[in-house]
């Protein structure tokens, strides 16, 4: 049986519910389930009733209907403060019942409901109330919130602060949303965060949905039975289930199929996962952790993605800064990155030049920490006999050249350092990125995402991320 982290479960202390419906059975039969099942209820039958009978503070959940004589029972949100509020529609339509949630709505339950449904969604409101209770009533010292995390590096302030949210969300059940740039440590964060919480022993599962075809990622989420689809050959659980009480992490989430969406919008509102091809659903408990580089508001604005998944999963939202807000933590970072890749390459302890250094921290680091990795690996590679790791070096390495500098000279360098250029380069002087922005949309119609990468000379990965980074669209190539 699925457990929910913080919900009432033991008899002596029963949580509190205020039952807001004005059809006199629908409120009879509710809360007749909710005594059955240790709640203590009271009832109204307006939103003024409830105002005037009861203080709502004393409440653990409220449960109102939407359509109400009087007032909606929208208003009670407002009123109601730090207490849930969970609406009820029988106007089964996702707009409403967005509106309501925008509105500050903790959840939303469309009519007719089955028992398992609403019993499902009370536990899981309180269980996430009682969560934030526990948070705010916890006294942490500087040290404790601030404390540095395996794995990760930095004292910045921008750092700190991250590194206080982390430690109190982590022991939490709550569904998080991580928001950075490509390269910036979104998986850290994920690991994190299910290292301290109490799934630790059980599996974090990482998927990274841009990763994946869109024609196989349904089945590889959520699995399949035999014969579900041409070439599935046999039956296999999907990654959803293989994380059950643990972690699933999805990364780069803004690329997920809308079709994709919808079954992972079930898993969270019914903690149940139906593969492909079953008419049975599996019950599961996985906490999601989300990943993007993207505006996952604006993009469900533009109907690109689910408003109800996005207000779902955005329940605590953790901002990973980009490399160049981090101010000394670039050196340390660099400093780092030296030190393990000389003892991985068995190489004697290197430092960098005061040049080098001056390079590293004025370059902007587009690729982030992903770019900076890279860098220093190629570096300490490359330094052969020495003490130390110069900014010649570096400039070389990864044409550490900022895109302001003089165009003649980065096209020059880059010529010289690129041997794996495509052919047909064209004659006239332009920048790395200029020169990948014109061949990709020059060649996309024509080419796959494989060869496109090829005659760029990386992979398909890279080729990906460039596009993010440069708003290039994807098109498919014509057909020939």
């Amino acid at each position: 049986m699925r457990t929910f982290f913080g919900a009432a479960t033991n008899k002596e202390i029963m949580s509190k519910i205020l039952i807001v419906e004005d059809e006199d059975i629908i409120r009879t039969a509710l809360r007749k389930l909710l005594n059955r099942n240790k709640y203590d209820v009271e009832e109204a039958g307006s939103v003024s009733e409830a105002t005037n009978k009861y203080k709502l503070g004393n409440f653990d959940l409220i449960i109102s209907d939407l359509r109400l004589p009087g007032a909606p029972g929208t208003d009670l949100i407002q009123m109601a403060g730090e207490i849930p509020v969970l609406i009820m529609t029988s106007y089964a339509s996702l707009r409403s019942a967005v509106d309501s949630m925008r509105m500050g709505a903790v959840d939303y339950i469309a009519k007719p409901f089955d028992h398992d449904e609403m019993l499902a969604a009370v536990k899981r409101v309180i269980g996430k109330s009682s969560a934030r209770k526990q948070q705010s009533q916890e006294q942490h010292t500087d040290g404790d919130n601030q404390a540095a995390i395996e794995g990760m590096i930095g004292s910045s302030a921008v750092m700190k602060s991250l590194y206080a949210k982390i430690h109190k969300v982590a022991p939490t059940n709550a569904t998080v949303l991580v928001h950075g740039e490509t390269g910036t440590g979104k998986e850290l964060v994920a690991h994190a965060l299910h290292d301290e919480s109490p799934r630790r022993s059980r599996p974090l599962i990482s998927v990274n949905c841009a990763a994946i075809p869109e024609t196989l990622i349904e089945a590889e989420l959520f699995g399949h039975e035999k014969g579900a689809f041409t070439g599935a050959a046999s039956t296999r659980e999907g990654l959803v289930a293989a994380a059950d009480g643990g972690t699933l992490f999805l990364d780069e989430i803004g690329e997920l199929p809308l079709e994709a969406q919808a079954r992972l919008l079930r898993v969270l509102q019914e903690g149940e996962v139906r593969p492909i091809g079953s008419v049975e659903s599996r019950k599961v408990d996985v906490r999601l952790i989300a990943a993007t580089h993207r505006d996952l508001g604006k993009l469900s604005r533009e109907a690109k993605f689910r408003e109800d998944l996005y207000y779902r999963i955005n329940v605590v939202q953790l901002k990973l800064p980009p490399l160049r807000e981090r101010g000394k933590d670039i050196l340390a970072l660099a400093e780092a990155f030296v030190k393990r890749f000389c003892l991985e390459m068995d190489k004697p302890a290197l430092s960098l030049t005061p040049e080098a250094i001056q390079a590293i921290t004025t370059y902007t680091w587009p690729g982030n920490i992903r770019e900076l990795e890279n860098a220093i690996q190629r570096a300490v590679i490359l330094c052969e006999n020495q003490t130390e790791i110069d900014h010649e070096q570096l400039a070389i390495d990864l044409d550490l050249v900022r895109l302001d500098d003089d165009p003649h000279e980065f096209a020059q360098a880059s010529r010289a350092s690129n041997s794996t250029k495509p052919r047909n380069e064209p004659t006239e002087d332009l920048s790395l990125e200029d020169y990948f922005q014109r061949f990709v949309l020059e060649h996309q119609d024509t080419m796959s995402e494989t060869e496109l990468a090829r005659k760029l000379g990386v992979s398909r990965k890279c080729l990906w991320e460039r596009r993010q980074r440069l708003g290039i669209p994807r098109s498919k190539p014509t057909q020939k």
